[in-house]
């Protein structure tokens, strides 16, 4: 093939994967897309700076709405896939209770690469699940402090959510005690699970146990968790045993297990907002935030 044209066919083919990498924004949401650049170190000591991809959404008009910061998952096999987070059925929920939702895509994660991993933790016989808490609610709260810079929100209003290693995130976040937080939700918060390999059973789940313990001695927002029977990540013996000992240590948190959800709990989260949307409509009220959505 002659230069020229394989230069023009290259083109073609790059101009057609940006296209199809593309994701429409949800304009009914006000959907935005910034990044932060955030230094961290991992499990091996090695300190880099790297983006935080944030996508925001709000309601109509000028607030000042309550911050949300929602948190991620990992999945065990891709992680450069999504290429953002977005989880807008589930931000949904919350805009219309009036939230402005603040979603990081961490770093790690997505489409600014997965070559730096601050949040491995190890081989499933050598877990150390501090220094992932570490890097991930240093980003989250590089975040939040973004968003408080937002001339629409109430920076003195806010709430944290997460899901899998996200709702860990969460509560490694809320440990640090970030001012103007409120409360915060874990949705089948952990780390170390495998369900091909271990269904059910985290890797070293006495060390997942031991954190949770840290978080409770400072924790001070009240906390809703919600896991499923199901979940083959976390079964409800380890997740009882955490929620036990983040309690025991001086932490406030409302347990939830619900029954088996589809083939795998842990999904709960992601494909079952019709279960989950009482509970946490409930949490919210108690918390002096909307628990209905709101009407125009």
């Amino acid at each position: 093939m002659r230069p020229f044209l394989h230069f023009l066919l290259c083109l073609s083919l790059a101009a057609t994967a940006v296209t199809a990498g593309a994701q429409q924004l949800a304009t009914d949401l006000h959907e935005s897309v910034t990044s932060l650049d955030v230094k961290v170190k991992d499990f091996y000591g090695r300190e880099e700076t790297g983006k935080v991809v944030v996508t925001q959404f709000k309601p109509d008009g000028n607030g000042p709405f309550p911050i949300l910061i929602l948190n991620h998952g990992r999945s065990p096999t891709n992680r450069s896939d999504p290429p953002r987070f977005r989880y807008t059925k589930q931000v949904r929920f919350f805009v219309e209770r009036g939230f402005a939702v603040f979603e990081p895509t961490r770093i790690g994660y997505g489409e600014q690469g997965t070559h730096f991993d601050p949040e491995d933790s190890g081989s499933c016989n050598n877990k150390n699940y501090a220094p992932m808490a570490e890097a991930a609610s240093t980003e989250i709260l590089a975040v939040l402090k973004y968003a408080k810079e937002q001339a629409y929100v109430d920076p003195n209003r806010v709430l944290i959510v997460g899901q899998s290693v996200g709702g860990y995130s969460t509560t490694a976040t809320a440990a640090r005690h970030p001012e103007g937080l409120i409360a915060a939700i874990n949705f089948a918060g952990g780390s170390g699970g495998d369900p091909a390999t271990h269904p059910g059973i985290p890797c070293q789940g006495n060390r997942m146990e031991d954190m949770y313990a840290r978080f409770g001695k400072t924790t001070q927002a009240p906390m809703l968790w919600i896991y499923t029977e199901n979940d083959q990540y976390f079964n409800p013996e380890h997740s009882k045993a955490w929620h036990a000992a983040f309690v025991k240590a001086g932490g406030n948190a409302e347990y939830h297990l619900l029954p088996p959800f589809a083939k795998n709990g842990h999904t709960l989260f992601a494909n079952g907002v019709e279960v989950w949307s009482p509970i946490v409509a409930e949490f919210l009220g108690k918390q002096g935030f909307n628990a209905e959505p709101i009407k125009h």
